[in-house]
């Protein structure tokens, strides 16, 4: 049979549209297996971490359908975000069009690969349906104050006239224009994410064994639960005054009470409000002030990456148990989103506390001493506590728990649980995304939409210069009136983060069509296709999308959209990036692999073959081109050893003792690949690489054979262990053998096909091993000696034998004289 890929890939491509072949049942009495990879994002081309993904996920939803489950194998369009904007600002082209038309592109490019996505369930986040919905999550939100509205300090570009993300600034500069971001109050929606920090760190050991550790503790890091004792430091008198009495106290939380006696100094954040207060009341010098607005501009991240750095900000505060003053400095390292960017320092007992006291020569007092005779500095471990006043001498431990119980009884502190993780800021100054459902009336303050007002759709008649908002800037969108007083209002004109679209979509796709337009999702088809079985994508998502995305689930079962589900996704698998040259795959970098050029030149099955094959699918993949070459190749003599006439057309009975020891091989072989597979699917190792390796290794094997029975047998499991991985071709061979019988019909391992025959064992001589022999499983022990002894004939010729001994199944040991 000649190889005619694209011939081949076209007619099963047809044939399986026109017989929806990949659309779930609504019989929610059979078994089901949800797979699902990461929304992708439409941005013109699929690339070959997009291939990876996708061909992933196939060959496991391929897998299911043959087992008889109802499989639900979506895709959508995570259609929303920055990306059409600068395209509109680039190239003149409006982001809708830019976006449909990249879908458009980019569905056909995903379908001549044959993945087998189902299309009735396909949608993008910027349909306005799914805008309507997504909006009405948001009110119910908002209704349970899991929504609300406050001041925050964003990054500011003056000349574009937006906010940036800290992604976006660039050495404290715009990333577009080049121009210097400065700290901006600035009104924003968010989500109060917080309310499930518990839950969602605690949930965590739910996942143990199905998620990668490597995710889950990345997870735990940025929720960052700690426990210790919140205080405040009550500024003094002086400071006081010189801060307009505005202020007259800050918060800070430590873990580490028992060093609170070796405080020499105390830290604010760049950001925090006294040091504001100290800016705009000038009292610091020039200079002085613009370095610490030079630390304001830099990211969080940029921030926790350069050299300590600070400044003493001219106040003082009292500690609580001395009553001595401790200057206040303003340093880099401390961050307002934790602790409320405010730390004691303790240098004695804190790395970076210590390198900031040497650098400013600052004081440092040792509280904690180790068990050694001397102890270096910092040392920041547990120990006993010394220079601490009535706690000197208790150990670390009983410290901690003594120092936060006088605190407490003295009413000047307490016990606290603290996490890293903050609300989440969903508040986009720009025009292509899901509009906020908020109306800013001058009456009655924010109110939210009436829901049957929804969708709040974006204008069409927008002009994008990446100055500004556009639709702050439209002349009519913004004016309304308020759904509460009925006043004239305007629009809210910040739209949400695009985090929020795919926090749900997956909830989205368990919906049939035909109910999507009253409610974001069936509840019962909630219920019966929830969790997601298998969840694919990359590493990059290990954070933010996956944490919204548990948040999300855990809100909206609260809210009573869903029931009873606490967790999204049972199994997660992230696999590895597609290299060229030894680097991601990359535009910029001009070191990217076109799939439309692949499947042109070797057709899409040869792609498939090679993204599954060249490496473990957690491992990164390096791109090779002969290695290419060599998938079409095995393809090919597939194809070409496939025209035999004398075939059988469902699997035979075959009398294994009967064959030979070449057929007897072959069969060996072919059900070794067999049951790989079978393991790789059932324990979720997903073990492409070595399950392809086997199968050749089977096809090699059967390709000499001439038995009628066992190269059909043979053809028959081969193709239907390929069927997932190269769909096109194991259809059409399977067609033409087998009328894709194999495809349907169970098969059953034959274990006769493992058992041994044959065993080697070593002969040694006086304790030396000499030789080894072959022999029949079923020789009896007399056999066995006498082929030992010829086996080790010139070791023991002329020479006394004393001793003949067999160790079953291992070897012959003969002691001569």
């Amino acid at each position: 049979m000649e190889y005619k890929p694209l011939e081949v890939e076209k007619k099963w491509q047809k044939k399986w549209l026109e017989t929806d072949a990949f659309e779930p049942l609504e019989d929610f009495l059979r078994p089901k297996k949800y797979i699902l990879s990461m929304f992708p994002y439409p941005s013109g081309r699929i690339h070959m971490g997009h291939v990876r993904n996708y061909a992933i996920s196939d060959a496991i939803a391929r897998h299911y359908r043959k087992q008889g489950f109802n499989v639900l194998h979506p895709i959508g369009w995570d259609s929303f975000g920055m990306p059409a904007e600068n395209a509109a600002i680039k190239n003149g082209v409006h982001p809708k069009k830019w976006t449909y038309e990249n879908i458009d592109y980019m569905r056909n490019e995903i379908s001549s690969l044959g993945f087998s996505f189902s299309k009735t369930r396909e949608f993008a986040t910027s349909d306005p349906l799914y805008t309507k919905h997504e909006q009405n999550i948001f009110l119910k939100m908002y209704e349970k104050s899991l929504v609300y509205r406050k001041n925050a300090a964003l990054n500011w570009c003056a000349s574009c006239q937006t906010v940036l993300a800290n992604e976006q600034v660039e050495e404290g500069r715009c990333w577009r224009c080049g121009n210097t971001v400065e700290q901006r109050e600035m009104p924003g929606y968010y989500l109060k994410i917080t309310n499930y920090a518990e839950e969602l760190l605690e949930d965590l050991k739910r996942l143990e064994s199905y998620w990668p550790s490597q995710v889950l503790t990345m997870q735990e890091n940025w929720i960052g639960k700690s426990e210790g004792l919140e205080f405040s430091f009550e500024l003094s008198s002086k400071s006081k005054e010189l801060l307009g009495g505005k202020f007259d106290s800050y918060k800070v939380f430590t873990t580490r009470p028992d060093t609170i006696f070796g405080v020499t100094y105390s830290a604010l954040a760049p950001n925090h409000p006294i040091v504001n207060e100290i800016l705009e009341r000038k009292l610091l010098d020039e200079q002085k002030i613009l370095i610490i607005k030079n630390m304001q501009r830099q990211s969080a991240k940029e921030r926790q990456s350069s050299e300590k750095e600070g400044l003493d900000l001219g106040i003082w505060v009292i500690h609580p148990l001395t009553k001595k003053a401790i200057p206040v400095w303003v340093a880099n390292f401390v961050l307002l989103e934790y602790g409320g960017g405010a730390v004691m320092a303790v240098p004695a007992h804190d790395e970076r506390d210590f390198e900031f006291a040497k650098k400013y020569n600052l004081s440092i007092i040792q509280t904690i001493k180790s068990n050694a005779n001397e102890t270096m500095l910092p040392f920041t471990e547990y120990g006993v506590l010394v220079n601490s006043a009535n706690f000197s001498g208790l150990t670390s431990a009983s410290a901690k728990k003594e120092i936060i119980n006088y605190f407490e009884k003295n009413g000047i502190g307490k016990k606290t649980v603290n996490y890293k993780l903050r609300d989440w800021g969903i508040s986009r100054q720009r025009y292509w995304g899901a509009p906020i459902p908020v109306v800013l009336c001058p009456k009655c303050g924010a109110v939210v939409e009436k829901e049957e007002n929804l969708p709040v759709t974006l204008p069409d008649d927008i002009e994008i210069t990446g100055e500004g908002n556009p639709l702050d800037k439209h002349p009519t969108w913004k004016f309304t009136k308020c759904p509460k007083c009925g006043c004239d209002a305007k629009r809210e004109t910040d739209t949400m983060d695009t985090f929020v679209q795919s926090s749900w979509y997956f909830l989205r796709y368990t919906t049939p069509k035909k109910l999507w337009q009253n409610a974001p999702f069936d509840r019962e088809s909630v219920k019966y296709w929830m969790n997601v079985d298998q969840y694919i994508g990359g590493i990059e998502h290990a954070i933010l999308h996956l944490l919204y995305s548990r948040f999300f689930t855990k809100a909206l079962r609260d809210l009573g959209f869903i029931e009873a589900i606490d967790e999204p996704f049972a199994n997660l698998l992230t696999q590895g990036m597609v290299l060229k040259d030894g680097v991601k795959m990359s535009k910029s970098k001009g070191n990217t692999v076109d799939p439309d050029n692949i499947i042109e030149k070797y057709g899409a099955d040869t792609a498939r073959l090679f993204i599954l094959f060249a490496a473990p699918v957690q491992k990164e993949l390096e791109w090779n081109e002969s290695a290419v070459e060599g998938a079409f190749k095995f393809i090919k003599r597939l194809c070409d050893r496939s025209d035999n006439a004398d075939v059988c057309r469902c699997l035979p009975k075959i009398e294994h003792s009967a064959l030979t020891k070449e057929e007897r091989y072959a069969r060996k072989k072919v059900y070794e690949a067999f049951k790989k597979s079978e393991e790789s699917y059932k324990n979720g190792s997903y073990s492409f690489n070595t399950l392809i390796a086997a199968s050749m290794e089977a096809f090699n094997a059967l390709s000499a054979q001439i038995n009628r029975a066992v190269w059909s047998e043979g053809y028959f499991i081969l193709l239907n262990i390929l069927e997932p991985i190269i769909p096109h071709i194991a259809s059409e061979i399977s067609e033409k053998l087998f009328e894709c019988k194999n495809f349907t019909q169970q098969i059953k391992i034959d274990e006769r096909v493992f058992e041994a025959e044959s065993m080697i064992l070593a002969v040694t001589v006086n304790g030396k091993r000499r030789a080894e022999f072959e022999i029949s499983v079923n020789a009896s022990k007399e056999e066995i000696l006498a082929a030992g002894k010829a086996a080790a004939a010139k070791w023991i010729e002329g020479l006394n034998l004393k001793k003949e001994i067999y160790v079953d199944k291992k070897l012959v040991n003969l002691v001569v004289a």
